[in-house]
């Protein structure tokens, strides 16, 4: 589904609102579907009373009511920078709300958790250590058989004491990591899991055939995309996290605001697309995200709208 075609007659938007209503039932959404959907839900009047409907033929009406309310719908036109501003609060609510809704599934399922710029370590039965970076959650399932810790979201470094008789596996969306006697660091961002290895090497299981990353490499997938060939990385720079460091090496803008959003309190947008790609450089200090916004705002001539609990970025 196209973001930006708007609905070419009532068939067209009510097969739009059942897609997206499927795709925000099943899942935690990514923060691009939230964005997209709230695009789609107030491009067009009828889009929104199309998603209704599917709403009270599901039951969900009442849940998402709040959500739904707080939208004044006009005519698509395309927003100067002064207009921003002021259609952010509606936004940021809908944001909210998902984040929301993502928090009750995240804790519903996980066995540790951390919160905005929180990390925590956690010694496995085993003898294996997590480190969990911010915002982030794991699942842990072992049994006599099998060592598996699910990622639910965010980034996590992994130290796994070996045992011959059990794997120890870390299962994210689209693929599975297998540790090989191994130190290593997976990370979870915008529906991207990358994988980088410290020590020895892993097992790298998607669509397509399985690779191993050794030492200093680094892989990437996707769901439906099979894992990229290893290539070199500094696996200091990966895990710079852990020492309160952001470093980003010629990093899509999109790629870096979604981590920065780990240590905020709130959330930020890219409310112009045409950025999303801007490169980002640079080594800042995860205490002080906001000071990397105003950083990275300067160095590539962009307008932050800073409104308390939302941060909007534009070009």
């Amino acid at each position: 589904m196209e973001e930006d075609d708007a609905p070419l007659d009532r068939a067209s938007c009510r097969k739009a609102a059942i897609e997206w209503w499927t795709r925000l039932d099943c899942r935690a959404p990514t923060p691009q579907e939230r964005e997209a959907f709230v695009r789609w839900l107030t491009r067009d009047p009828a889009n929104r009373e199309a998603f209704e409907r599917v709403c009270r033929i599901w039951g969900d009406l009442e849940q998402l009511r709040p959500f739904l309310e707080d939208f004044e719908v006009a005519p698509p036109r395309r927003p100067s920078r002064y207009r921003i501003a002021a259609g952010l609060a509606a936004l940021a609510f809908a944001v909210l709300s998902f984040v929301f809704f993502d928090d009750v599934w995240i804790m519903l399922r996980a066995n540790a958790r951390t919160g905005v710029a929180e990390t925590q370590v956690v010694q496995l039965v085993d003898g294996s250590r997590i480190e969990i970076g911010p915002h982030s959650a794991v699942a842990v399932d072992f049994d006599e058989r099998k060592r598996n810790v699910t990622l639910l979201t965010g980034e996590a470094w992994f130290d796994v004491a070996p045992d011959a008789g059990r794997a120890f596996s870390v299962l994210v969306p689209g693929g599975s990591v297998t540790a090989l006697g191994t130190t290593f660091n997976v990370s979870t961002t915008r529906g991207r899991t990358e994988v980088t290895v410290a020590q020895h090497r892993v097992r790298v299981v998607t669509e397509g055939p399985p690779i191993i990353v050794e030492a200093g490499e680094q892989s990437a997938f996707a769901p439906g995309v099979a894992a990229v060939a290893p290539y070199r990385v500094q696996v200091d720079h990966v895990a710079a996290w852990r020492r309160g460091k952001l470093i980003f090496d010629d990093r899509p803008l999109s790629e870096v605001v979604s981590v920065l959003g780990y240590y905020v309190h709130g959330y930020i947008l890219i409310v112009d697309p045409s950025i999303r790609d801007r490169r980002v450089t640079g080594v800042f200090d995860a205490s002080e995200p906001m000071a990397a916004i105003a950083a990275i705002e300067k160095a590539l001539s962009l307008h932050a709208f800073d409104l308390g609990y939302v941060v909007a970025l534009s070009g």
